[in-house]
């Protein structure tokens, strides 16, 4: 199958982050789709990101007989903003305004490293 997110997920399988620009409006988008979110416009080529973004917003999940856990929103660099995990980081540390990078695991799942400063 050819969709744009099987296409999403064989580039995670490649070690990359890939997203889509409108070539119509130049507008970057993420979630994968078929037409442009903002124009419409089926014309959209994929692009590999950098990785590096700034996390956006966080919350923390407790759940019973397991540890904590977040999930973030990044302002990814590329100019789309995604929804993940930020790793390594201490239970409800402050992390909004961080700066973070994309890491792609051998399982092919993407979170997000904090990015020293």
């Amino acid at each position: 199958m050819n969709s744009p997110h099987h296409q999403y997920l064989a580039g995670l399988q490649l070690g990359e982050l890939r997203y889509q620009r409108c070539s119509a409006c130049a507008q970057a988008q993420f979630y994968p789709r078929v037409l442009c979110k903002h124009c419409g416009s089926a014309d959209l080529a994929w692009q590999t990101s950098s990785g590096d973004g700034v996390v956006y917003s966080v919350t923390w999940l407790y759940a019973k007989d397991t540890p904590p856990s977040n999930i973030a929103l990044v302002d990814v660099v590329d100019g789309f903003r995604m929804m993940s995990t930020v790793t390594g980081v201490q239970t409800n540390a402050p992390l909004i305004g961080r700066a973070v990078r994309a890491v792609i695991a051998d399982d092919a799942v993407l979170r997000f490293e904090l990015v020293a400063p």
